[in-house]
């Protein structure tokens, strides 16, 4: 009897060994942020043993999961961390890190917490300036985590990030293996450097459009198209069709566009823009025929202004992003000052997802103006970017181009916009076919005359009116033109030990974009309306003008 005790007492302490000391684990972890479970979530899934931890989720192992994915495997014998994704059905991308795991500091606390019933420890650290906890337990003499933080503490069944974020682990279940084709070992083939594999990563999440790539604006009788890119204005209007793709609503839309000097050394007015083609005359119809067939406004003050408010019978083009080339960036980099290091190129990145609707699943005309005379002129690239479901934001479906000023047919003989030189100023009548509700006035405005008087350089507000009532009314002005001196190196130093790309200007610096203002006008109702705009644009002196580049579009539900 004394014998069979002893031999239960011995099965009892062995089983119970047993489930202490596991040679394997399958942990879940939930995520939570401010305490709440995020709902939807992907659950982190790892399996860990002496040797290895591999990283993977829910959706993955269910094989349900969207591209692109990211697994993670770490080889404790070599101290190889594995970072693999599937960036798509047929392409697999793989890195390898030998160090990152050492390079680990922790600052380790007496504070003990239970979790899944299991003593756990706490170790801190600091990744990027946000603090890290990391509960880790010893309990069952394994190693692992469901990021790399905290691989070689012991079984990670907690981590939280500035203590509103959290990974914990839900569920825990002990293995005597990992099972078989649950570890991948990356293909060697498909192993890359860690910036390569960063870089294929990022741009495997999004849908770049290409519209340019590296294409002269410039002034010149010798410029002409060809089967994809016309080329219009003596070459400072570039414009191709492009067929962009059908993305779920909320997905956000961004330009981006790279410009640098080709010869040209002064900061011009630039546009990225899209044609609209389905009015009776539309814009693209007059850079291939001539201004001429635009419509003409007139205020009273002598001149006659082409295509540039709506009316029945033409929409004016929709601007996407304004832009301003710096001075001579890259063709006049040889200009050296003293711990002055140039740019290479100006970047320009925006948001248009407001106009999303105009874009998405449709074959527009895209264009990019360049106002300048030099036969040199500047290089451009050009995409547009759409990130999926990037903060579901509601967009308006209604959108309707009201005006635009700027005269991107300037050297074809597209008049200035001085119109604002009459107390009428810029004034637009036109009628909803049905109510707009929520609506809002997307507004560009820059000031332009370049002297010491010019509207450039000299504040004016703006004063808009819905109807002849003020709505709006604000003074556009750049102070932070200093800011981007490293992209002008061809700009004048005057005595004062100012540079001209130094100076505040009205709503632009050479170098930047100009963001829209947002006018809210509420709920319009069916009919006709009547927009103006009035600015007190300065007085001629000799043969120097101001003028001022407006756009509007209308948009609502």
């Amino acid at each position: 009897m004394k014998n069979i005790f002893l031999i239960l007492i011995f099965f009892i302490l062995t089983v119970s060994q047993a489930q202490k000391t596991p040679t394997a684990v399958r942990v879940e972890y939930s995520k939570l942020s401010n305490g709440s479970l995020i709902q939807g979530q992907d659950h982190v899934i790892i399996f860990a043993d002496e040797n290895r931890t591999f990283i993977t989720s829910e959706k993955v192992s269910q094989k349900n999961a969207t591209f692109p994915y990211e697994m993670f495997y770490l080889n404790r014998l070599k101290n190889h961390w594995f970072s693999t994704s599937r960036v798509n059905e047929n392409k697999t991308i793989s890195t390898v890190d030998s160090i990152a795991i050492d390079k680990q500091k922790f600052t380790y606390s007496t504070e003990t917490k239970k979790i899944l019933g299991y003593v756990c420890k706490k170790a801190t650290t600091s990744i990027n300036s946000n603090t890290i906890d990391i509960w880790y337990t010893e309990a069952l003499g394994l190693k692992g985590a469901p990021t790399i933080v905290g691989q070689n503490l012991g079984l990670v069944l907690e981590i939280t990030r500035n203590g509103n974020y959290s990974i914990i682990a839900s569920k825990l279940e002990k293995l005597k293996n990992i099972p078989n084709g649950v570890v991948q070992i990356p293909d060697s083939k498909s192993v890359m450097d860690i910036l390569t594999y960063r870089d294929e990563l990022w741009k495997s999440r999004f849908t770049r459009i290409p519209i340019f790539e590296n294409e002269i604006i410039n002034f010149s009788d010798q410029t002409v198209s060809n089967d994809s890119i016309f080329k219009f204005a003596n070459g400072t209007v570039i414009a191709r069709k492009v067929k962009i793709g059908n993305f779920p609503q909320g997905s956000s839309y961004f330009v981006d566009l790279t410009a640098q000097s080709n010869g040209d050394a002064y900061d011009r007015t630039g546009s990225v823009f899209v044609i609209p083609t389905q009015s009776k005359i539309h814009f693209f119809d007059a850079l291939q025929k001539g201004k001429e067939i635009l419509p003409i406004y007139e205020n009273g003050n002598g001149k006659q202004y082409q295509g540039v408010v709506r009316s029945d019978n033409f929409t004016p083009i929709i601007e996407l992003t304004r832009f301003f080339t710096p001075f001579g960036v890259g063709h006049f980099n040889y200009l050296k000052l003293k711990n002055k290091e140039w740019e290479d190129v100006a970047f320009y990145r925006q948001e248009i997802s407001d106009l999303s609707e105009i874009l998405n699943n449709q074959e527009v005309i895209v264009g990019v103006f360049i106002g300048n005379y030099d036969k040199g002129g500047h290089k451009v690239s050009l995409n547009l970017t759409v990130h999926e479901n990037a903060g579901a934001k509601k967009q308006a479906n209604k959108i309707i181009p009201i005006f635009n000023t700027l005269n991107v047919m300037e050297m074809a003989g597209q008049e200035y916009a001085t119109m604002f030189n009459s107390e009428k100023g810029l004034v637009v009548t036109f009628t909803l076919a049905e109510d707009l509700q929520n609506a809002k006035l997307r507004y560009i405005t820059t000031g332009h005359g370049g002297w010491e008087n010019g509207d450039e350089f000299v504040p004016k507000r703006n004063t808009i009116l819905l109807d002849g009532s003020v709505i709006f009314s604000f003074t556009p002005w750049n102070t932070d033109c200093g800011s981007y001196r490293n992209y002008n190196p061809a700009s004048g130093n005057f005595e004062n030990g100012l540079s001209s790309s130094d100076y505040s200007r009205s709503n632009w610096c050479p170098g930047t974009t100009t963001n829209p203002i947002y006018i809210d006008l509420g709920n319009l109702k069916a009919g006709e309306h009547t927009i103006t705009v009035k600015i007190p644009q300065g007085e001629n002196e000799g043969n120097s003008f101001s003028s001022w580049n407006v756009s509007g579009v209308l948009f609502g539900e």
